[in-house]
């Protein structure tokens, strides 16, 4: 029975190494380990087109690794919660070690930017801010309906 429970343990353990072998998943995964974030703000850090980050998030989800929720247009997507202590582990190793490779650092202050942007608005227009103003509620952890 112990020899069971630890093969499905490393099994779970592999989903999250599936995840940080693609470099844009690792960029994602950093991104997310912060709090949860809408898609069109993914694709404004990261540089890269909508369908690539629907790809790979939707590669994310069906490891287990990640969650999205649909907020009125936009979706919204966070590590799942049993998962972010592994990914913080894994990741603060890649932002002390991956140096230039992975632009992780940069990837984080853009992040805290739009934050920021959604933070300082005194009448949120219509647009994804909104959506992830709703998600800025609770950083980590929202329940989902």
């Amino acid at each position: 029975m112990i020899f069971v429970l630890q093969y499905m343990q490393s099994m779970e353990y592999t989903q999250v190494y599936k995840c940080l072998a693609d470099a844009q998943r690792i960029r994602m995964a950093n991104l997310l380990v912060e709090g949860p974030l809408c898609v069109c703000h993914l694709v404004s850090i990261l540089g890269v087109d909508q369908v690539k980050v629907s790809k790979q998030l939707r590669y994310m989800k069906q490891l287990g690794v990640a969650e999205g929720e649909r907020v009125a247009q936009w979706m919204i997507y966070r590590l799942s919660a049993s998962w972010v202590p592994m990914f913080t582990q894994n990741l603060h190793y890649l932002r002390e070690h991956a140096g230039a490779a992975l632009p992780l650092h940069s990837d984080l202050k853009k992040r805290r930017a739009a934050l920021q942007t959604v933070k300082r608005a005194k009448n949120i227009p219509e647009e994804c801010c909104r959506a992830l103003s709703v998600c800025t509620t609770n950083k980590k952890t929202r329940s989902r309906k």
